[in-house]
């Protein structure tokens, strides 16, 4: 015969091993310093494809579910200039960020994020990308200038420069 003792201890065992399945993921130590991008964010960007134009937009960070990738969604005011969705997370376990837009363009690069700036870079062939942001000390701006190499990183080229203005 099963004591009562027994089949109470065995019930609430099963109810924490629930409970403590529920609970959310831990934070990857790799991507603590991300949370300093999580809101929502008015952009100025200036590109030298469009000389004397002043590119306005939105950009929100916000975590997936479970907080192990940071979901980036970007729109930008021009027609030119296309939105994106942008996810980053541990990836094999290094830092990285998937990069999309409506081209169908799909863009692999690693990050990193220090107190003062949020990177990211890739060296594909005949296309390689970089771009540096500093990060202001009360989180509510961001200053961006991204770099463009069409020769394997040999020269560099000004790309688009970006501000994020916190405004949620």
């Amino acid at each position: 015969m099963i004591s009562r003792r027994w089949v109470v201890f065995m019930v609430r065992d099963a109810i924490t091993q629930v409970e403590d399945a529920m609970q959310p993921q831990a934070h990857h130590p790799d991507l603590l310093g991300w949370q300093r991008l999580v809101g929502t964010w008015a952009t100025e960007a200036t590109h030298p494809g469009l000389p004397g134009t002043v590119i306005t937009g939105q950009a929100t960070f916000e975590w997936l579910e479970d907080q192990r990738f940071l979901i980036q969604r970007s729109h930008y005011d021009h027609p030119e200039i296309p939105d994106a969705i942008a996810v980053i997370g541990i990836i094999d376990g290094n830092p990285a960020m998937h990069y999309f837009d409506p081209r169908g363009v799909h863009r692999v690069f690693e990050v990193d994020i220090t107190p003062d700036t949020w990177r990211f870079w890739n060296n594909a062939p005949g296309f390689s990308q970089r771009c540096t942001h500093t990060l202001s000390g009360n989180s509510k701006t961001i200053n961006g200038q991204a770099e463009l190499s069409t020769d394997d990183g040999v020269t560099w080229e000004p790309d688009l420069t970006i501000t994020y203005r916190r405004t949620g």
